[in-house]
């Protein structure tokens, strides 16, 4: 008899398989003489849509809310339907004795193995492999551990609660706040926080009022070199002041005086490597360095990951990685010893690794460990070049946790004149350490690293002035005054980058005082997973609900009024963490998963009862005189994340017609990227810098310079058109653009 090993993904699936001796490719699984690997692709079962408990749910109306399922069903998934009938053909396979379950180690990895089970209807004998690593050692110790299933019941009724506590809140006030205002309105537990997050923000903006401030510095001469002077408050410390009379009169003060050195501190200072990424941080780098998008940061990731199998599993949110993948750094490196990390690698393999708590912990790896190179050697040229970037992002940061700490050596002088107090700092770099590896890349030019000051950017020169040697006591005659002045800048809107850290720590933007909530919603990794923050961004800008101004993110008028309909719980991330607490204590056998669901059932019945009950209104502030040719109401004109449509009002009508979109065509001007724009049958580039030019004439051009975009960019344009509703006239046009 053989043993049926589930996983959760077939690259995992792939590694045990080779374990186990597991070489003869049957569909959908591998098998061997003792055990048969099969996989999933994520979850292929989930939870039934309204329609599937009664047909009178197909119909969105008020009246039949709120909807509670008496009985959960469980559907398959679709789009994965023909593996999950793969997987229950091996599941009741004769020669199967039992079911080795080795989906994520965690609370959705159980779910996702115990749904497949539960849809098929298997009762075999279930042990667990419970590993965070999928390194040869790793799964050969897991093997001979299995442990009993039933260990992990409480655990799975944690993860069933959390997905139908979803499917009662988000379904049922998605289909309140659409029925009763007629538009296209969804709200969930993780994304209207995020919504209103955003709108916190914005409203922070817009009452901020600018106040002017001002300083003053003065230079002093010596023959060992000038330095440059920064006053200082006495009291508070700080370097400006919002009274420009009391600068005016220091600056009287101490033109032509003698200044008095009366400190002088040297202090050696060293700064760790960042530390690894998971997926959250690499999400935030690529954003910020690179303009990327979390979802396109995740989608590059998963191919190197499946396809050239050259980086580790994506969807972490570890920053370490565990003692048993000590022994297979040197292997990791070996790996990527080729192109620019020729410089840094040989000098590492030397000589024996220096590891440390800062980033190898095995209790701080949860489902998997932090995202770093494989073993598998990598060859650059067969890389695009998006994904050459965040595979440089992962192997510098790799490379450089290995390398000793940015040492160097920060002087700091105080001195008086005229009774006031000023300071000068400088920095002499001692040893270079990590940042050495970042001296030949661009992406880390002129940025500050995590846990280091603005000024301490990646580059090796040192940071301040560079100052002569002094000593306390010293006099220096004052040679040149200057006041300095400024406006007050109010707070910077989100970037994907900094909207990712926000869900990621949302514990500022909580208005309960409650230490436990406050803690077990940053302990649970905030709004959202490291897996779903980028899916849940997508669908803010796919519904409309935000939209995007250069890199900055904006909330639309949808967005602002969506969430003045919305109760007040669900815009507040409290409501996450009472219900992780919650879920923690059904994982923990604490608290029962019926009274869980019940509490929850009972909001839902409040919350719709709200909806239903407010007088608020919803007015499409976006209406064009453009009819829908379907239904012939008037269109609504919005911007996509990278192209603007003309949207049907009617959300049963659903009809979407893209009428301008952000190309990869270069402007010969101001060599941006333009948009294309479809005015009637006629095709327009148009670029910020206001050069126009019909594509028929881009076209002549293009076959006359015969450079500028690839055929690589159009195909990618072309692909990226078929993912959105498309005018097939548009996207003909621009596939007909010759470029040999």
């Amino acid at each position: 008899m053989k043993s049926l090993v589930l996983a959760e993904k077939p690259s995992v699936a792939r590694d045990i398989a080779r374990v186990l001796n597991c070489h003869k490719n049957i569909t959908g699984a591998i098998e061997g003489s003792n055990y048969i690997v099969t996989w999933a692709l994520g979850h292929l079962v989930t939870l039934a849509d309204p329609e599937g408990y009664d047909k009178k749910y197909k119909d969105w109306t008020l009246s039949s809310l709120p909807m509670i399922p008496k009985k959960w069903e469980l559907v398959v998934i679709k789009q994965t339907s023909r593996q999950y009938q793969n997987v229950k053909t091996q599941l009741f396979r004769k020669d199967v004795s039992e079911i080795i379950i080795a989906t994520d180690a965690g609370r959705e990895g159980e779910l996702v193995a115990r749904w497949i089970l539960e849809k098929s209807g298997c009762h075999k004998p279930i042990k667990r492999l419970w590993i965070s690593s999928v390194t040869d050692k790793a799964i050969r110790e897991g093997f001979s551990h299995l442990r009993d299933e039933r260990q992990y019941n409480d655990l799975y009724k944690a993860a069933r609660s959390r997905a139908e506590a979803d499917w009662l809140v988000g379904i049922n006030a998605t289909r309140a706040l659409t029925c009763k205002y007629n538009a296209q309105l969804s709200c969930g537990r993780v994304q209207t926080p995020t919504l209103a997050i955003i709108a916190r923000r914005e409203e922070e903006i817009r009452s901020f009022k600018a106040e002017d401030y001002y300083g003053m510095k003065c230079i002093t001469q010596t023959k060992k070199g000038s330095v440059t002077w920064t006053w200082q408050h006495a009291k508070s410390g700080s370097t400006r002041s919002f009274q420009k009379d009391l600068i005016s009169e220091l600056e009287r003060k101490v033109n032509g005086q003698t200044l008095t050195i009366t400190e002088v501190s040297r202090s050696a200072k060293r700064t760790p490597s960042p530390g690894l990424y998971d997926l959250t941080e690499l999400q935030r780098d690529a954003n910020r360095r690179y303009g990327f998008s979390a979802k396109q940061t995740l989608n590059i990731m998963q191919r190197l990951y499946e396809h050239y199998k050259i980086l580790t599993y994506p969807r972490t949110d570890s920053r370490y990685i565990g003692t048993d993948i000590v022994p297979t750094i040197k292997d990791r490196l070996k790996a990527c010893c080729i192109g620019p990390y020729k410089k840094y690698i040989p000098e590492l393999l030397k000589k024996p690794l220096h590891t440390s708590k800062a980033f190898v912990d095995d209790s701080k790896v949860s489902d998997h460990h932090a995202i770093i190179p494989t073993e598998e050697y990598v060859q650059l040229e067969h890389l695009g070049n998006d994904e050459r970037k965040i595979y440089d992002l992962v192997v510098r940061r790799f490379i450089s946790v290995l390398y000793p700490a940015f040492e160097y050596e920060q002087t700091t002088m105080k001195a008086a004149v005229a009774g006031e107090t000023f300071t000068a700092k400088g920095q002499i770099i001692l040893s270079p350490g990590w940042k050495t590896v970042y001296a030949d890349s661009t992406a880390a030019e002129d940025e500050a690293f995590p846990g280091e000051e603005p000024d301490d950017t990646s580059s090796l020169k040192a940071s301040g002035q560079p100052l002569p040697s002094l000593e306390k006591g010293e006099q220096l005659p004052v040679s040149h005054v200057t006041i300095t002045s400024g406006k007050t800048k109010p707070p910077a809107r989100f970037t994907e980058a900094t909207l990712l850290s926000a869900m990621e720590n949302p514990v500022r933007y909580m208005e309960s005082r409650d230490e436990k909530a406050r803690k077990t919603l940053g302990e649970t990794g905030g709004l959202g997973t490291v897996a779903t923050r980028a899916d849940i961004i997508e669908k803010l800008f796919h519904s409309f609900l935000i939209e995007k101004k250069g890199t900055e993110i904006l909330i639309t008028s949808k967005g602002k009024q969506l969430l003045n309909l919305v109760p007040e719980d669900l815009k507040k991330p409290e409501l996450t963490a009472q219900w992780e607490m919650k879920l923690s204590d059904i994982a923990k056998g604490k608290q029962k998963d019926d009274a869980f669901l019940q509490e929850i059932q009972e909001y839902t019945r409040r919350l719709i009862q709200e909806i239903q009950n407010d007088d608020g209104t919803f007015r499409h502030e976006n209406l064009t005189n453009t009819r829908c040719p379907n239904c012939g109401k008037r269109m609504l004109a919005v911007n996509g994340k990278n192209s603007r449509l003309l949207v049907c009002q009617d959300r049963e009508c659903g009809y979407r017609e893209t009428i301008a979109r952000m190309s990869n065509a270069r402007c010969p001007n101001c060599h941006k990227k333009m948009e294309l724009i479809k005015k009637g049958d006629e095709e327009t580039f148009l670029c910020s810098c206001g050069y126009k030019e019909k594509l028929s004439a881009f076209k002549a051009r293009r076959e006359k310079e015969g450079a500028g975009v690839s055929k690589k960019d159009v195909q990618r344009y072309l692909k990226r058109q078929k993912e959105e509703p498309v005018n097939n006239a548009f996207a003909q046009a621009l596939s007909g653009i010759k470029l040999d």
